[in-house]
């Protein structure tokens, strides 16, 4: 196996189209355990945590820029960053251990394509894009459209996550994640829940966007459920709605796990509690 550690993105490019058969790698949290569970080892591996741009995390006028290599630890400990985005920090700070968090990415956790990813429900309601690198430039598309299923993504060879942007949230903005697992820590998702919601001036939703993971092939957005807030206080009534439609919009598997109708259930239960956090949250910054 050959290890190549680029310190430029147009370095990165021009491996990656000169080397078809080359993995990618922000922090091999996930690589290194898929080769010992005996997936075939890659020709070439390309270590892009070399790249000063993809390790960088900045705040401008336009919003946050934050490396697709970024350690999650920095992110749980950038109190800036938790400020506006308390959910999306707190996602990222159930990937792994804290030993793992000195390695593992955002963009690791995106491009690793796993169902169950934390983070991209987050990333997701926070309308977080992502900017793709490849040998004839650079590309930004929505996070929902990297992954198209359980380990694939949309990307090309030739191509790497860079960055993610994210504006900043809107006046009276916040959000949330909630998952259940089988253990306390360090498991996999039986179900993940991100919420973001915006209030009005009279305490009402104004907007929402919620989306759903390990429920279906890929994280889902709920459309249904953003729909019955607009507009409406988030009361009991609408939180049910929140909840029947969240339940509705899973397309989920029995493993060990869980069974299809507990994932339904839990899914409704972690769409409404996230929801009611968010929304607790923006009024707090409201006031």
């Amino acid at each position: 196996m050959n290890y190549l550690a680029p310190t430029t993105v147009e370095e990165a490019t021009q491996l990656l189209s000169q080397t078809p058969s080359a993995t990618v790698f922000a922090g091999a949290t996930d690589v290194i355990p898929q080769i010992r569970a005996g997936r075939p080892e890659p020709e070439t591996l390309v270590d892009l945590k070399k790249i000063d741009r993809l390790v960088s995390v900045a705040s401008g006028d336009s919003g946050w820029t934050i490396g697709a290599a970024v350690p999650t630890v920095r992110l749980t400990e950038n109190a800036e960053l938790g400020q506006e985005f308390p959910g999306l920090v707190e996602a990222a700070g159930l990937i792994g251990s804290d030993q793992i968090q000195s390695r593992c990415s955002l963009g690791g956790n995106l491009c690793n394509a796993s169902p169950a990813a934390d983070s991209v429900p987050a990333l997701i309601v926070n309308e977080a894009r992502a900017v793709i690198a490849s040998g004839s430039g650079t590309r930004t598309v929505p996070v929902e459209e990297v992954v198209t299923g359980p380990g694939s993504t949309s990307l090309a060879e030739d191509e790497f996550v860079v960055e993610l942007v994210l504006g900043h949230p809107a006046p009276n903005t916040s959000d949330a994640y909630f998952r259940l697992i089988p253990r306390t820590e360090m498991d996999i998702a039986v179900v993940g829940a991100g919420a973001r919601v915006t209030l009005d001036e009279n305490g009402n939703c104004a907007s929402a966007r919620i989306a759903l993971g390990a429920v279906a092939p890929t994280a889902v957005r709920v459309p249904d459920a953003e729909a019955a807030l607009a507009g409406q206080p988030i009361n009991d009534e609408t939180l049910a709605a929140v909840a029947e439609a969240a339940s509705a919009a899973c397309n989920p598997i029995d493993d060990k796990r869980g069974t299809v109708a507990y994932r339904r259930q839990v899914a409704g239960v972690l769409a409404k509690r996230a929801v009611k956090a968010a929304a607790e949250r923006a009024a707090q910054g409201a006031k």
